[in-house]
């Protein structure tokens, strides 16, 4: 099957990869490596927002850090000229999680990312991860990953 056609079966459909807030590329590819730059939590109904352990609860931090891994495949979709075929595997997540001083759960949150892409791509789907808390994130949304994947 497919890397879209199991998206599809899952009920999701990749959006058009977001632009940059700023100043820099949404990714650069290295040799048989796309870094993708940081995606901030965001659906089809706007940026998602809140600060863990404050306003917002685990399962929505999970949910929060899902958007996240969307929008990377969107953009590894981008740097694969539209073949999500190319992908090897998912080398590296690094995850920061908007989230008061004393709150522990960070690993809970990005796995909201992690479990998400072993759905999606099966073993190819597992990677290295750092899950760190942020005092604050962009315009105040709950997550914002950056990824490393290996591609053909």
């Amino acid at each position: 099957m497919t890397i879209e056609a199991r998206l599809a079966e899952l009920g999701v459909t990749l959006p058009d990869a977001p632009v940059p807030a700023a100043n820099y590329v949404p990714f650069v590819k290295t040799g048989a490596l796309v870094h993708v730059s940081g995606q901030i939590s965001q659906g089809p109904d706007g940026l998602i927002r809140g600060k863990l352990g404050a306003d917002m609860e685990v399962a929505a931090g999970a949910a929060a850090a899902q958007a996240c891994a969307i929008s990377l495949l969107s953009q590894l979709r981008r740097a694969c000229d539209g073949d999500l075929e190319r992908l090897v595997r998912v080398v590296k997540l690094v995850g920061f999680v908007n989230s008061t001083p004393d709150f522990t759960d960070q690993p809970k949150v990005i796995n909201g990312a992690s479990d998400f892409l072993v759905e999606v791509l099966g073993e190819a789907g597992r990677h290295a991860r750092s899950a760190v808390s942020a005092a604050s994130l962009p315009f105040g949304v709950a997550v914002e990953i950056e990824a490393i994947f290996e591609i053909r």
